[in-house]
């Protein structure tokens, strides 16, 4: 019992957002390849082949993290209790995991067609590429958009077989809505992570931090209705996507640089945002 508390805390399973905002990428993929490919029982079952995927190459990726993270997260004070920071657990135990979890969401990836493994396969670089990230640039936050929402394009071949344009958009609206949430995430930490070393977005824009968000969730919106200005009319697809809109918006108005507590709450209300596009997506006609 005690080694499934610790592996629960290493792979966050505690902490569903994570994967959540995974998974919710793919579930627009999927919803917008569904409106094409009106093939009920398919989009059912890799929607929830998406999720577990996604619930275990979170769960990889965390853990993954915190192993190249071990000598940072002791400095910080939100991360210093994590279990191998905390000596919890070894390294190479931990690296086991990260190897079961990968073998398990490699058996659900063969279940779709060869353009969308080979998809998945590529997406392996990105994700164990990314802790490195903030040792090196300002923008770990696009690098996270690249590879939280790279399910978007997955999700689409996994039903239609084939790339296109359109859901390269969605892609990129996508990148600019995790730019903006992690963004807001990573503000928890800006001033350990000055004393440390280490980069992110909101370090950068820390002078501007409400304007870079305001930018990334404009960039993101203006995306999606480029996307789909040939479907905006009165119908339920636009109501959803207005509230989409309007969830961003929510975030801008009570984000306060001067309120660390509050950071937390408004990055978590990203999973409302991820559930009301899915279900615009989903009234695609």
């Amino acid at each position: 019992m005690h080694h499934l508390k610790i592996f629960i805390k290493l792979s966050r399973l505690n902490k569903p957002i994570g994967f959540m905002l995974l998974f919710w990428p793919c579930s627009w993929g999927l919803a917008f390849a569904y409106s094409v490919n009106q093939n009920t029982n398919l989009f059912l079952f890799y929607l929830i082949l998406f999720l577990l995927g996604s619930i275990l190459m979170r769960s990889a990726g965390c853990i993954f993290n915190d192993i190249i993270d071990k000598d940072f997260d002791k400095k910080v004070n939100r991360t210093k209790k994590r279990p191998i920071a905390a000596g919890k657990i070894s390294v190479a135990q931990s690296f086991s995991y990260v190897i079961i979890l990968c073998l398990i969401a490699f058996l659900i990836l063969i279940q779709f067609n060869f353009l969308t493994i080979m998809l998945g396969m590529s997406s392996m670089l990105l994700a164990f590429s990314y802790p490195f990230m903030k040792r090196i640039t300002y923008w770990p936050q696009l690098f996270l958009g690249f590879t939280f929402n790279w399910g978007i394009i997955m999700a689409w071949t996994s039903m239609i077989n084939s790339i296109s344009l359109e859901v390269f958009t969605l892609y990129a609206s996508a990148i600019f809505w995790t730019l903006g949430y992690d963004t807001i995430y990573g503000a928890q930490d800006m001033s350990d992570d000055e004393i440390i070393g280490l980069k992110s977005t909101a370090i950068k824009f820390k002078n501007n931090i409400k304007l870079f968000i305001i930018s990334s969730y404009i960039f993101s919106v203006v995306l999606l209705f480029y996307c789909f200005k040939n479907i905006i009319g009165w119908n339920l697809f636009t109501l959803f996507l207005i509230l989409f809109t309007t969830s961003l918006i929510y975030q801008i108005i009570y984000f306060d640089s001067r309120n660390k507590l509050n950071y937390l709450k408004l990055f978590k209300s990203n999973n409302y945002s991820g559930l009301l596009l899915f279900l615009s997506l989903l009234f695609i006609k």
